[in-house]
């Protein structure tokens, strides 16, 4: 299904509650639910009806903010450890994405630094929330205009590969990886994009096709396993994609497969980027082996749909990330500028 939207916003605030884009329902049924309570947040966040890191740090802090408003109490001490209670069970929903917890960390500091009544509190945590989420889509756009600055210089339109999605849906708007993909298709240097369905949960196929769809983006869906082929054929100019979270020497994690995707890049002398806010690196892990990896359901595995695609007895095995390490990365590109992983540190204090 085509919804012709030209401006893709995974999560609205309107009428004192949450709108989010159902995006286990697209790209067949465009679909917006409303989250009224930090547990349907927590569950929306938990079932991926948002996703991306990003997206997920922002839903967090309209999640802290419903669930503040339920507090009943005058005292400040009381409200605090209660909104502590909350804050963990939104930490609890994904381990992998730190935006998720630099998005609760932000909302508590904004708590705690207010002063006067808990209602005075309670309008400051939904101005902070509405700030996380204005930010974030200027923070996009940013990060759009400095990819431009570091794509491949060639003869032709470019040809960028992408893996899962780092669009507009996975964040508040516009979208880090294909945020740079935009900004290339809206200064007349992209000619195709390649997106990688991305298993197990084909969020390549289903939301950034989706995506490009909406803007007329021309692209090109390749199961994963093609993406060798393509290098060799000397269809893909660069790589472009996003991260969940990044370490203080520039490793990422990222959907799983790209750490594949990165190393086949290499092989063949495709530049590969990583577009993410700086909110994504996490400065107090110093490698991506200290990183968390979510292992999710077997079902994604060994379903397509509700079709199951192999024998019973089968066991399983489902991280929903690896990590490429900073060597196969050309660089890490923020809204501050890009940068070879090694330099990322110069943004540790002012992040």
């Amino acid at each position: 299904m085509t919804s012709n939207l030209t401006q893709v916003y995974p999560i609205i605030w309107e009428s004192d509650r949450a709108s989010l884009i159902d995006q286990t329902r697209l790209p067949d049924e465009y679909t917006r639910i409303e989250i009224t309570t930090y547990q349907q947040m927590a569950a929306a966040i938990k079932t991926m009806i948002v996703r991306g890191a990003p997206a997920i740090g922002i839903a967090a802090a309209y999640g802290l903010y419903l669930g503040a408003k339920e507090i009943k109490t005058s005292d400040r001490q009381v409200f605090f450890t209660q909104l502590e209670e909350i804050a963990q069970v939104l930490r609890a929903t994904r381990p992998t994405a730190v935006n998720l917890f630099w998005a609760i960390d932000q909302m508590l500091k904004t708590a705690t630094e207010t002063p006067g009544t808990i209602d005075d509190i309670k309008t400051a945590l939904l101005q902070k929330a509405n700030a996380i989420r204005e930010e974030d889509i200027q923070t996009c756009f940013a990060i759009g205009e400095a990819g431009l600055m570091v794509l491949p210089k060639t003869p032709e339109k470019l040809t960028i590969l992408t893996h899962c999605n780092a669009g507009a849906l996975a964040t508040g708007g516009y979208g880090t990886a294909l945020g740079v993909i935009r900004s290339a298709w809206n200064s007349g240097r992209l000619n195709r994009v390649y997106a990688d369905e991305t298993r197990p949960r084909l969020q390549g196929a289903k939301l950034t096709t989706w995506e490009c769809v909406q803007e007329q983006i021309p692209v090109t869906l390749i199961s994963d396993n093609m993406a060798a082929y393509c290098m060799k054929q000397g269809l893909i100019h660069a790589v472009v994609v996003g991260a969940d979270r990044i370490t203080a020497n520039g490793d990422a994690a990222n959907k799983i497969g790209t750490y594949s995707l990165a190393i086949v890049a290499k092989f063949h002398n495709v530049p590969f980027f990583v577009a993410a806010p700086l909110s994504t690196v996490d400065f107090k892990l110093a490698t991506g082996d200290e990183i968390p990896i979510e292992e999710r359901d077997a079902t994604e595995v060994y379903q397509v749909g509700t079709t199951r695609i192999c024998p019973e007895g089968v066991e399983f095995f489902n991280p929903a990330f690896d990590v490429t390490p900073a060597e196969l990365i050309t660089a890490i590109i923020t809204e501050k500028g890009a940068v070879i992983p090694s330099e990322l540190k110069q943004f540790s204090v002012s992040s």
